[in-house]
């Protein structure tokens, strides 16, 4: 009995865990169905010249009216359109309308299209590639970051008309313009050119067709189908066909203008554009570090159904979508303090929109709260496919402006709707709408004559409790860092930056090296300060040179970069003294290189860096000085975000290589650079170098027939190394001269490289056991060897051999180049190999960038970031 009391306890036991494990997975997955979805990034393109959010709202906050004559510039027969007589057919009884300017134009080579085929993409597309890739740059991503990714891409797009009455098709463009007209085409565009994997879908519900989208992209981004997603719409008038069909149809106004809800409201005006927002599940915004603009708290979508008309607007559809969008959000109708109306100034559906407003959101509101409405569409025009995105970039705008915005042309409002006691109160005037107590909320209406009705709910961003931390200040230096497909293309980005002449050089700088993605022809700006700054970045907007402008077009670098570490001679007085103070990566190094130092030397490294540089005579202080200045320079390239793939040392410089490689520890590479060096006082007085201008062979030939002088190392084809006794070291150079040849002495007093060292080397093996050498996935290129080598054979035997055998550094550089290597960083205060690796490239009629990291005098911030 006992025992099947506790079989039936056990069970009950596990049955209770399991439905509250089932309970918690049901309270998750409701959850996640409702899980706000912010707003990260936009981009649009408007009427007015609109190219932006910013300037979009400018444009409205000023009460400006977008509406223009027709555009001059799309081979339209303006005379013969217009006829004031409505009667008239085939003609439009309209001459204005809001038009985004140069429509047509395209940087295809920036996406890697070709000629051909951008010509025969309808504007439709180009616009939705331009504004989805700023709308991702804006969010502070990296476009070329979110190939592969699952970003979905949802785009509003109708039939285009861009090829509607072509005579004839250019020559060339045939097979591209099924696609590149194709409104089906639009999205999975935009996804081909990002390498996006998300679902790709095009969307075509008449005027609610970017809203709808952004309603799918949220439910793609509640599911799980993707991670990110780009919606919105695209529409251009590329023939007049859209205004003659309206007027036939006596939709528009005659003046070009939407009146919403006036009582002198006359059709709707016609316009168009393009808006793309960038969503993302709102926690994965906090965790990812994305700014929100605004969330989406709710949506919803429907069908007028059978009702009064195909196209005709029906108020009771309406009425329940809003309804629908308010359930979805879990928001009752006075928690939305106004509408972004649809509000197409047509004196049937104005009413029709009105009383279902009422109906949904004005009932029983608190008193003093009215549901405020507007609609943009009185400054820009009916933007069709895209009106809904319109509305969205303008509350989102709203929300961080705190104002609502005045409707235009409402000389009175409409006798056609019952507004004493509706709730609704129109936009009249512009309203304060500062963030408090209360969350702000907006919602938007979009509603396509094909009866897809659309609305949306936005709320104000979240307040993010931040830690408090110490204002960012600006270094000496602050490079602002452009880029771009071709060199006209990179003047422009420097025109378009001198707009904001009045933002902070450091907040500028750090935007345009974290958050845009690099491209082949590229320029530094160098801003010792603001006004410098400008001066250079209007010199490269100009074409003209200047010292504070550094350009390059990029190439080939094969598997990474190569840093390059020297032996001696790259030393000068107050070599590191400038970035101590400049850099604090360099100075945190020094000071760890100066710990790590201090068990075995008496001296300080830092007093010596800021001293007058008479200790750097002594050769127990020159080397572990010069160590400590490369793996330091190096940490500032790494801060910088250049990291090796391969690292190759000269001489005493490959234990900095060793070192920056990971491969030795900063105690162990330390202890072998302050023993090595100190034990090298033993040779002193013995020995002698000097460096040739020839080659090996050359070289040999001249130290042939003096006794103990040698070959210690090979640079590049015209650039060798002797040592031996100091007589015999003296009578080459001499014989050099003599024979014209570049010759001269090397102020050392020893004889590296060569037999002199086996007086030190028992010496040496005593006293630099223990090293511990571990493996890396940085390649480290032995100019012992010269090839790869496995870091693990880094020990006592190899620092011996480093120091007795010739360098082969030439050798070395020609394993690299045969590995595909193409760009070469000396991080030295001063080149002395650039020249050596420039040459072996050359002899092997080879390309590749050979670039210095300080100058001798020239040791801070500025120098670097000329080199970087």
């Amino acid at each position: 009995m006992a025992h099947n009391e506790e079989k039936l306890l056990e069970y009950l036991k596990r049955v209770t865990a399991d439905l509250r494990q089932t309970e918690r997975r049901l309270r998750e997955a409701e959850s996640a169905g409702h899980e706000p979805i912010a707003v990260i990034g936009m981009a649009c393109r408007l009427p007015g010249g609109v190219r932006s959010p910013e300037e979009f709202w400018d444009l409205i906050a000023a009460g400006g009216d977008a509406v223009a004559p027709l555009p001059a510039d799309r081979g339209w027969d303006l005379d013969a359109l217009y006829d004031p007589d409505p009667e008239s057919t085939g003609t439009s009884y309209v001459r204005e309308g809001g038009f985004v300017r140069g429509a047509g134009d395209f940087d295809s080579t920036f996406f890697g299209i070709g000629p051909s085929e951008a010509l025969a993409m309808a504007p439709q597309q180009r616009l939705a590639l331009e504004t989805a890739w700023e709308a991702i740059e804006r969010a502070g991503i990296d476009p070329l970051s979110l190939r592969g990714s699952a970003t979905g891409t949802f785009i509003g797009c109708d039939g285009l008309d861009y090829a509607l009455g072509a005579s004839e098709v250019p020559e060339g463009t045939a097979g591209y313009f099924t696609i590149g007209n194709s409104a089906s085409v639009t999205s999975g565009r935009v996804a081909y050119a990002l390498g996006l994997e998300g679902a790709a879908v095009t969307m075509d519900t008449a005027c609610s067709s970017s809203l709808v989208s952004l309603h799918l992209a949220a439910q793609a981004l509640r599911a799980g189908e993707c991670t990110l997603a780009l919606a919105g719409g695209t529409y251009v008038m590329s023939s007049p066909a859209p205004l003659i069909g309206f007027s036939e149809l006596r939709g528009l106004a005659p003046d070009g203008r939407c009146k919403p809800f006036a009582a002198g409201a006359d059709g709707m005006g016609m316009a168009e554009g393009t808006g793309v927002v960038l969503l993302e599940r709102l926690s994965d915004a906090r965790r990812n570090g994305h700014e929100v603009l605004a969330v989406i708290r709710g949506s919803a979508v429907n069908q007028d159904g059978a009702s009064n008309g195909l196209t005709a607007p029906n108020g009771p559809a309406q009425e329940r979508v809003i309804r629908a969008a308010l359930a979805n959000a879990r928001l009752s109708a006075d928690d939305v303090d106004v509408v972004e109306a649809h509000g197409t100034g047509t004196t049937l559906g104005d009413p029709i929109e009105a009383g279902a407003l009422a109906s949904a959101y004005g009932q029983g509101r608190p008193e003093g709260r009215p549901l405020w409405l507007g609609s943009v569409k009185s400054n820009i025009g009916h933007t069709q496919i895209a009106a809904g995105v319109a509305g969205v970039i303008k509350m989102v705008m709203a929300l961080r402006n705190e104002s609502l915005p005045a409707t235009l042309h409402i000389d009175a409002p409409s006798p056609h709707v019952e507004w004493d006691g509706s709730g609704l109160r129109l936009l009249t005037e512009p309203v304060k709408w500062s963030r408090g107590e209360r969350v702000r909320r907006a919602g938007v209406s979009s509603f396509g004559f094909s009866g897809t009705n659309a609305h949306l709910i936005l709320e104000e961003a979240p307040e993010e409790e931040q830690p408090p931390a110490a204002e960012a200040e600006a270094g000496p230096v602050v490079p602002w860092v452009l880029s771009a497909r071709t060199g006209e293309a990179l003047r422009q980005q420097a025109r378009r930056l001198d707009a904001f002449t009045d933002a902070d050089t450091l907040d500028v700088g750090w935007s345009l090296a974290t958050t845009r993605s690099v491209f082949e022809h590229r320029a530094v700006v160098i801003g010792h300060d603001h006004d410098r700054a400008l001066t250079a970045l209007r010199a490269l907007a100009a074409g003209d040179p200047s010292p504070d402008v550094v350009t390059a077009t990029a190439g080939d670098i094969g598997p990474g970069p190569v840093l390059v570490f020297p032996g001696q001679g790259s030393q000068w007085i107050g070599m590191g003294a400038q970035l101590l103070d400049e850099s604090p990566v360099f100075a945190a190094r020094i000071a760890a290189c100066e710990q790590a130092l201090a068990p075995h030397v008496d001296w300080s490294l830092t007093d010596v860096l800021r001293g007058d540089g008479h200790e750097l005579s002594r050769v127990e202080v020159v080397q572990p000085v010069l160590w400590a200045m490369m793996v330091s320079l190096a940490a500032v390239w790494a801060h910088h975000g250049i990291t090796p793939a391969a690292v190759v040392g000269h001489s005493q410089g490959e234990m900095a290589a060793a070192c920056v490689a990971g491969a030795l520890s900063l105690h162990d590479a330390a202890r072998i650079v302050a023993i090595r060096s100190n034990a090298l006082r033993q040779l002193a007085g013995h020995g002698a170098m000097a460096s040739l201008g020839v080659g090996r062979e050359q070289a040999a030939e001249l130290v042939d027939g003096h006794p103990g002088v040698g070959i210690a190392g090979v640079n590049s084809p015209n650039s060798t190394v002797i040592s031996g006794p100091p007589a015999g070291v003296a009578a080459v150079v001499a014989d050099a001269e003599a024979r014209g040849l570049r010759a001269r002495t090397i102020d050392v007093d020893y004889a590296s490289h060569g037999p002199q060292v086996d007086e030190i080397a028992g010496l040496l093996t005593e006293r630099l056991g223990g090293i511990r050498p571990v493996d890396t996935d940085v390649a480290f290129y032995s100019t012992v060897t010269a090839g790869r080598l496995e870091t693990t054979g880094l020990d006592t035997a190899y620092w011996i051999a480093n120091l007795r055998r010739p360098i082969r550094f030439a050798d070395t550089v020609e394993a690299l180049l045969a590995d595909g290597y193409r760009l070469f960083i000396e991080a030295s205060p001063h080149p002395v190999l650039n020249l050596g690796i420039q040459e072996t490239v050359d002899h092997l009629g080879l390309t590749a960038a050979v670039v210095p990291t300080l100058r001798r005098d020239h040791g801070g911030l500025a120098q670097f970031t000329h080199s970087a």
